[in-house]
């Protein structure tokens, strides 16, 4: 009697995979994916072909990668905007029931930077300040609802002393204006402040992470959580595809990713763009999401950023 032969699993991949990047070229998100491009074909076997879609905060580009086939020819550069929009009520889907992580890349935190010639030597110098000369203390970040808003808006809510938000449109823009006076904190990522430590304009006095950072420019900077607070937050950039993909097919992929993020290359680089790498694989992936999706859900509740939204809806 002849045993019927089982088809051959096809053979994936055997074309160039799309990667959906949610922000404008350039972007830290562009530039990780642009990073993945360069060693693809040693390790997935075929080119990524790198296609921004920029616009509504990361929704559009996320919306597009859900509704892309599950067949491992389209994937996305992922970030924690995927948990935060559906939460301000500026997105189709709910990302976190529709996206599935393929591998968490890089983190980034929050960096509290001033002037360098502010007399505060640490967070508890700040909060002194700001309760005995009430309305003088401004803090800047990157837009209503962003990480950098989310992360001033805890700080003022853990010294039970109201700050000032002022909204800007990027990290560039925000620490202009604390050179210039027009605001006392800024909230940024460390690479936008790093150039500034170095020639002694800024002054950093708190990082948004459990643990100092390895990078000698921030290695003397304590955590908010070493001064009494505790305000630990994370942005993370990653690889995410749509829901179903076949299990041999999810398995390529995140192998071929793990393999690149390994590299000395894209670590040498992911650091000198002020990144932290922050490999996770698609199990711990999920549960990044699910616990940042907790967590978050409740502190823009909290600070009031998910009210301030709704209002400016109105």
């Amino acid at each position: 009697m002849q045993t019927a032969k089982v088809p051959d699993t096809p053979k994936y991949p055997d074309r160039p995979i799309t990667v959906i990047v949610p922000f404008s070229a350039g972007s830290g998100p562009d530039l990780i994916a642009r990073l993945l491009e360069k060693a693809a074909m040693q390790h997935l076997g075929q080119p990524l072909v790198v296609v921004n879609k920029p616009g509504g905060a990361g929704s559009l580009g996320f919306n597009e990668l859900v509704a892309a086939a599950p067949d491992g020819y389209t994937i996305g550069i992922s970030s924690v905007e995927l948990i935060l929009n559906p939460l301000y009520g500026s997105s189709k889907y709910n990302y976190l029931s529709a996206l599935e992580p393929l591998a968490q890349a890089t983190s980034s935190i929050s960096v509290l930077v001033i002037q360098a010639n502010q007399p505060w030597n640490n967070v508890k110098d700040v909060i002194d300040y700001g309760e005995t000369n009430s309305g003088k203390l401004k803090f800047g970040h990157q837009g209503i609802g962003s990480f950098s808003h989310i992360v001033g808006e805890t700080f003022s809510l853990a010294a039970g002393s109201h700050l000032e938000q002022v909204p800007f449109r990027g990290g560039g823009e925000t620490i202009a204006a604390l050179l210039g006076g027009h605001i006392q904190i800024a909230f940024v990522s460390p690479a936008m402040a790093k150039e500034h430590l170095k020639n002694g304009t800024l002054r950093a006095l708190a990082v948004s992470d459990n643990q100092r950072l390895n990078d000698p420019v921030f290695a003397q900077v304590p955590t908010f959580k070493e001064q009494g607070y505790d305000i630990v937050f994370n942005s993370w950039f990653g690889i995410a595809s749509p829901k179903e993909l076949p299990p041999h097919i999810k398995n390529k992929l995140a192998e071929g990713l793990k393999s690149i993020i390994a590299t000395p290359e894209f670590q040498k680089s992911v650091e000198a763009m002020g990144y932290q790498l922050d490999f996770a694989g698609p199990k711990e992936a999920t549960a990044k999401w699910q616990d940042d999706s907790k967590k978050l859900t409740k502190t823009v509740r909290d600070t009031g950023i998910l009210e301030l939204i709704k209002t400016q809806k109105q």
